[in-house]
């Protein structure tokens, strides 16, 4: 859990993040927005906020490269919701961008290390 007090951190800084988060979300199987952004501010114990503004331009965004799908089915309220699939090519994207991430917070834990003197 953030510390009382403590915002969160908003979509802002998700930018570049925010396709990986929404590709592993799906990765379990098919889910519809509103879904996608309870999983990740859930698992981040609500350190990461989705923004509509920022979640539905990502989920066209990932649907245009190919990387998801989407179709039209009930909500758990029996409502029309549109829910989103990773595709196969979805699937190798999230693993090049899981080991890029991985890399990435490497790299940034080395620098931030004291350095040796």
């Amino acid at each position: 859990m953030p510390k009382p007090g403590a915002p969160p951190l908003d979509a802002d800084l998700l930018q570049g993040t925010l396709d990986l988060l929404i590709l592993q979300t799906l990765l379990p199987g098919p889910a519809h927005g509103h879904t996608i952004a309870h999983v990740i501010e859930h698992r981040s114990d609500e350190v990461l906020q989705v923004e509509h503004g920022s979640l539905y331009p990502a989920l066209h965004r990932l649907q245009n490269r190919g990387w998801i799908k989407s179709e039209w089915g009930p909500s758990e309220n029996n409502r029309k919701a549109r829910f989103y699939r990773l595709t196969a090519a979805g699937r190798k994207q999230l693993l090049r961008q899981t080991s890029r991430w991985e890399q990435l917070v490497a790299a940034v834990n080395s620098v931030l290390k004291p350095a040796r003197e």
